[in-house]
């Protein structure tokens, strides 16, 4: 079969940074950056941001509320217990983006009380990942996404560097980060579900 049968749910971005002091330790930081295409709740950017810049609270920024709304309940709310509550407050802001990934990709995010950049650099070898729907506990949805894997990486708070840094992860034989970029990544489910 040439198409998957299942319905496309999203389409567009979700780059990642989690970092840690030593390897296998608890995340410092961990930040999930959404550039979205294709949704129910139409195009937008959301980031997600808990670190210890943040007095390890959870942050929700984006330009388009619906959009992180929307994922908090039918995609990343499954993926982190983090932001299951949809009482957070969401902070409007403007995202922009520079580089690529022969040199560095870096991410910026601007409300009215806040400046944040991720960036990404020293990439590996770029691989696709993909789940079938069902393929993981508690989550419906399978995902199609190319992975950039980062050896290094780095989130600016207010002008204050985030502790702690990527480390290298095996991804079914592939070697995967704890930071990289996930580009063209779409999100499906059964048709009908």
């Amino acid at each position: 079969m040439a198409t998957d049968p299942n319905e496309v749910r999203l389409t567009g971005e979700n780059s990642f940074i989690t970092l840690m002091t030593e390897e296998g330790g608890q995340p410092t930081t961990k930040a999930s950056h959404w550039r979205v295409l294709v949704s129910p709740a139409g195009m937008g950017h959301v980031l997600y941001l808990k670190s210890e810049l943040t007095d390890d609270e959870p942050r929700i920024y984006a330009d388009n509320i619906a959009l992180a709304r929307w994922l908090q309940e039918d995609i990343f709310g499954s993926l982190s217990d983090d932001y299951t509550d949809l009482n957070l407050p969401v902070a409007d802001a403007e995202f922009s983006r520079i580089g690529d990934i022969a040199t560095y990709w870096t991410e910026s995010v601007e409300s009215d009380t806040d400046s944040i950049a991720l960036t990404w650099h020293d990439f590996g070898t770029p691989f696709v990942f993909k789940w079938a729907p069902g393929d993981r506990p508690n989550q419906a949805h399978g995902v199609y996404t190319v992975m950039i894997p980062a050896n290094r990486a780095q989130l600016t708070f207010n002008g204050e560097v985030a502790v702690g840094r990527p480390f290298p992860r095996e991804q079914d034989g592939r070697t995967g980060s704890t930071s990289a970029l996930a580009l063209s990544e779409t999100w499906v489910r059964p048709a009908g579900e």
